[in-house]
């Protein structure tokens, strides 16, 4: 399904490259990370539905983690349930007697009802055993988020600390959409958001955004393809926080690293032209293309003039970091910081577990809609395993563990035949109508419902591999 852009780091005068001594060992670390997400992902799942069911006395005959076409990895069975792990990390089942399942068994339904049988249950019963597994990843994010809310707190910028508006880093991008730079978020389709760094996931998935522009309000229509035009941007940050032009490394390979320029350091004007913001020196700079210019530095309490050489794109060959960590690190702009207690963070975590919900909802939605495009942002487990960062970081792994928890439960409750949403949906017809859906329909429904999934298995993968080829 959708997932977020990866977060590097904004606009930089200056990129770094990586050493392709390390790529083989960055792609097993992210493949390890994303291994341990998924069985802890599909282990809480399948709990879930296993202590339903054993709860209201139907039998488990088997739990798997992910799945075992032809041969397990483990398998050892204990009591009534063979519990093993399976070879193919896409998923896990907990096969309960009884049930018209993924396995397609329906050998033993050919026999009258036992007790014990997951067809014997009340319809109510049912629906819990059915649902228990999206309850259990809900609480699992919401576990995950009040423990770091508790253990970290929130550090942000607030939209409204952001006083002289955006500059923009992609014009094309902000075109689409009329934005201008030095415009101030207001709000996203009448939401206004407290941290200005929610407000770019709200863009993408919204449809009218609205900025305060010279002093008044001005609504801009966001397209409903905007999602399938930013797909190739290859970060989040289209736009970012007006800020001044404050270096944040000089590598010895630049054409100024000699010049006297240091990180830290503020560039206030380009020969003779103010600069107060980083995207205006990125103007000025531009118009210097290949030429010297006489740069004015504020440092400390010092004032300095200092030759630079500037660079046939316009650059000075420094690295200018405006990724929200390196905004906050610094405290270029002002930082609003917030601490729990316990109890607070659990009702905080609460809060984060249904703004999370409400987002990937809001994904889903633009994924069935063909006009906006979004289905070529599907991805596969490719896509999830990118998502992790190339060094271990338990951090990004627990937030990134939440939010696919939180993608897992909105993607299993879809009423779709064959995922847990497509059961309760029969459930709730034969709760409201009183009448019971034969077996056969039920056969059939997870037939059409593995099709489904199959085809969207075969988009993710397929986008994913265009993408390594882009």
């Amino acid at each position: 399904m959708a997932s977020p852009k990866k977060g590097p780091s904004a606009p930089a005068d200056d990129k770094t490259t990586t050493n392709p001594h390390t790529f083989v060992l960055d792609i097993l670390i992210r493949i390890l990370q994303l291994l341990l997400s998924l069985t802890i992902l599909v282990t809480i799942h399948e709990l879930g539905h296993y202590l339903a069911a054993k709860a209201f006395g139907a039998r488990v005959d088997k739990f798997y983690i992910f799945f075992n076409p032809r041969f397990s990895l483990f398998k050892k069975k204990i009591g009534e349930t063979e519990y093993g792990i399976g070879w193919l990390p896409l998923g896990g089942y907990c096969k309960i007697a009884g049930m018209v399942d993924e396995s397609m068994d329906t050998e033993a339904l050919k026999s009258e009802p036992q007790p014990w049988e997951y067809r014997s249950k009340p319809a109510w019963q049912r629906l819990i055993i059915i649902v228990a597994g999206v309850v259990m990843n809900v609480l699992l994010a919401w576990f995950i988020y009040s423990m770091m809310t508790y253990k970290y707190g929130e550090t942000y910028i607030a939209t409204r600390d952001v006083k002289d508006g955006i500059a923009i880093t992609d014009s094309t991008l902000a075109s689409t959409i009329g934005l201008r730079p030095g415009d101030r978020i207001v709000s996203v389709d009448g939401k206004e958001y407290e941290n200005f760094f929610d407000t770019y996931s709200a863009i993408l998935l919204g449809s009218q955004l609205t900025v305060q522009r010279q002093g008044r309000d001005t609504t801009l229509t966001i397209p409903v393809d905007f999602i399938d035009t930013f797909k190739d941007y290859n970060s989040p940050y289209f736009y970012y926080p007006r800020v001044p032009m404050i270096i944040a490394a000089v590598p010895d390979s630049s054409i100024n690293a000699h010049c006297g320029l240091r990180p830290g350091d503020r560039i206030v004007s380009v020969s003779g032209t103010p600069v107060p913001f980083f995207d205006q020196a990125k103007e000025v700079l531009r118009s210097h293309a290949s030429g010297e210019v006489l740069l004015e530095v504020h440092r400390a309490d010092t004032t300095l003039f200092l030759g630079a050489k500037v660079s046939p794109q316009g650059l000075l060959g420094i690295i200018n970091d405006l990724s929200p960590q390196t905004l906050i690190r610094l405290e270029i702009l002002p930082v609003t910081e917030k601490q729990y207690g316990f109890f607070a963070a659990l009702g905080r975590g609460v809060g984060v577990t249904g703004e999370k919900i409400a987002n990937y909802w809001a994904q889903v939605k633009k994924l069935v809609n063909p006009e906006s495009g979004a289905y070529k942002s599907v991805g596969s487990v490719i896509t999830m395993g990118s998502l992790f960062p190339p060094v271990w970081d338990w951090t990004a792994f627990w937030q990134l563990t939440a939010f696919l928890s939180i993608m897992l439960a909105v993607i299993n409750i879809l009423p779709i035949p064959a995922l847990d949403g497509g059961h309760a949906v029969f459930i709730l017809y034969e709760m409201i109508t009183r009448r019971q859906p034969s077996e056969k329909v039920l056969e059939w429904a997870q037939m059409v419902g593995f099709v489904i999934l199959i085809l969207i298995m075969v988009l993710a993968f397929g986008n994913d591999i265009l993408r390594l080829f882009q």
